[in-house]
C-alpha cells in the first residue's frame, strides 16, 4: 500500500523529509492498509499533546462498526523527542510547515512520511505547470521520431 499526497508537491517546496508512525485504531488500519487514506488538505501540527495529523481523511473498514467512527479525526504522530524539538526549531526560524507526502506500510505498520515545506507562490505554481507541459512535449516527440 503506498498512497501519495500529489497535491502536496504542486502546492510546497518540500525541503527535508521525516518517517513517522501514526497512531490508529484496528478497523482505520485495515482500511489504511488497503489505502484507503486521503492525504489532500491534511497538515502536520505541533502542540502540548505532541505531533497531530489534521484534517486527514480514513474511509471507514467496512466490515466494522462504525456508528461512533469520526474519519476526519486529529491522529497522533510518533516521532522522537530530539526530532520534534530539530523540527520546531526549523519551523519557526524559516517559516516552514509540515506536510504529510506519502502514507505507506513498512513491516506490517502503517507510516507516514511528512515533509518540512515552503508554500509556492503562484508564479512558481505556473512554472512548475510550463516545465511538467515541456517535459511531456519532448517526451512525445522523442517517441514519433523513434
Amino acid at each position: 500500500m503506498k498512497v501519495i499526497n500529489r497535491k502536496a508537491k504542486f502546492d510546497y517546496q518540500l525541503l527535508d523529509r521525516f518517517e513517522a508512525g501514526i497512531v490508529l485504531t484496528g478497523a482505520e488500519t485495515k482500511s489504511a492498509k488497503a489505502g484507503q487514506i486521503k492525504l489532500d488538505d491534511s497538515f502536520v501540527q505541533i502542540t502540548d499533546q505532541g505531533v497531530l495529523l489534521i484534517n486527514s481523511f480514513v474511509n471507514p473498514y467496512k466490515y466494522a462498526d462504525n456508528r461512533s467512527y469520526d474519519p476526519q479525526r486529529s491522529r497522533q504522530l510518533l516521532l522522537h523527542q530530539q526530532e520534534i524539538l530539530s523540527l520546531t526549531k526549523k519551523m519557526e526560524a524559516k517559516n516552514l510547515t509540515l506536510v504529510p507526502t506519502m502514507a505507506y506500510t513498512k513491516a506490517g505498520r502503517v507510516k507516514l512520511e511528512i515533509a518540512l515545506a515552503k508554500g509556492k507562490k503562484k508564479w512558481d505554481k505556473r512554472e512548475t505547470i510550463k516545465r511538467r507541459e515541456q517535459a511531456r512535449e519532448a517526451a512525445r516527440a522523442m517517441r514519433q521520431k523513434v
